[in-house]
């Protein structure tokens, strides 16, 4: 469970996460072309899914576990920071924000231009969403197990404060826009939102 600090929580399933498959998956991997970055990448999901298709890919999570778990699912990932050095700097033809993971470090314009920076020039970025008028939000979270050890918490209750967001996607297009990224498309597939973003 995610809480945030003025009490809202939200589902985080990681038994979703260390599956092999969530639906909703197969449109997502069908539009990823080229070398693809699958930024916080868990345990490797998407990234091993794109290796087993023959497309070249790597997984990126600030989460030794988390890599562990990919490394070990046969996926290629790195403990590595988006917003730190990573190999591929403004080459890569896809990146991936799967899973809420547009809320990382809180700022979604800025995570979106950190993500600017990375891709080729004709790269594409899939990023999941909220539904449209869900509403948006950002600050800080903290993820909590409810008992259950999962990769994520550590095996206990509560995590550290973290801050994160979510983004509805009738909000996507003026985040995108400061990053001097524009929405190409979006579409649903079971019951998940996603959008597909170019250099503007």
């Amino acid at each position: 469970m995610l809480r945030t600090a003025d009490g809202r929580e939200r589902r985080a399933d990681p038994g979703a996460w260390c599956a092999d498959r969530v639906p909703g998956d197969d449109g997502l991997l069908d539009r990823c072309r080229g070398a693809t970055l699958d930024v916080g990448c868990g345990p490797g999901r998407l990234t091993a899914a794109l290796l087993g298709r023959g497309q070249p890919a790597l997984g990126i999570d600030v989460s030794a576990v988390a890599v562990r778990l990919a490394r070990e699912r046969g996926a290629v990932a790195l403990r590595r920071d988006v917003f730190g050095p990573l190999p591929g700097h403004g080459r890569w033809e896809t990146l991936l924000l799967a899973d809420g993971n547009l809320g990382i470090g809180g700022d979604p314009a800025t995570l979106l231009a950190r993500c600017r920076d990375l891709l080729a020039p004709h790269g594409r970025l899939h990023a999941e969403l909220d539904p449209p008028g869900s509403g948006s939000w950002s600050g800080v979270a903290t993820l909590h197990a409810g008992g259950v050890a999962d990769p994520y918490a550590g095996g206990v209750d509560r995590g550290a404060p973290m801050r994160w967001a979510w983004v509805a996607a009738d909000d996507l297009a003026p985040r995108a826009a400061r990053a001097r990224l524009a929405v190409s498309t979006t579409w649903t597939e079971a019951g998940r939102w996603f959008a597909t973003l170019v250099h503007a």
